[in-house]
């Protein structure tokens, strides 16, 4: 069974931080792409980070410089810190992973991060 399952939201306070994991399995990790969306009600999706099978990354503009997504095969996770929260960081963060050389691509269920005084 493929299973991509998130884990570490919470409820911070503006400027803190918090560590997302995205763990995978029941896939060949080492060549899924992982992706960060994020939804907060009333918005869109919005993608968050990218990190390929490669190691590249990248950044949607509103957490460049703020957040970093990284990924370690050997775990088969991927993660993403969040730093210098703000209450627009508010969402539920879903890792998406999508196998480069076929047709297969898997949600996660979601963590909930909630940025509030």
């Amino acid at each position: 069974q493929v299973q991509f399952v998130e884990s570490g939201g919470g409820l911070v306070q503006p400027g803190g931080s918090l560590r997302l994991s995205c763990v995978a399995s029941g896939v060949t990790f080492s060549i899924y792409d992982v992706d960060w969306y994020r939804q907060a009600p009333g918005k869109q999706r919005e993608l968050v980070a990218t990190i390929s099978y490669g190691g590249s990354i990248n950044y949607g503009d509103s957490v460049k410089g703020r957040f970093t997504i990284s990924r370690d095969n050997a775990k088969n996770t991927v993660f993403l810190q969040m730093n210098a929260l703000e209450r627009e960081d508010t969402a539920v963060y879903v890792c998406y992973g999508r196998n480069r050389f076929g047709a297969t691509a898997y949600w996660g269920q979601g963590t909930q991060v909630t940025v509030s005084s």
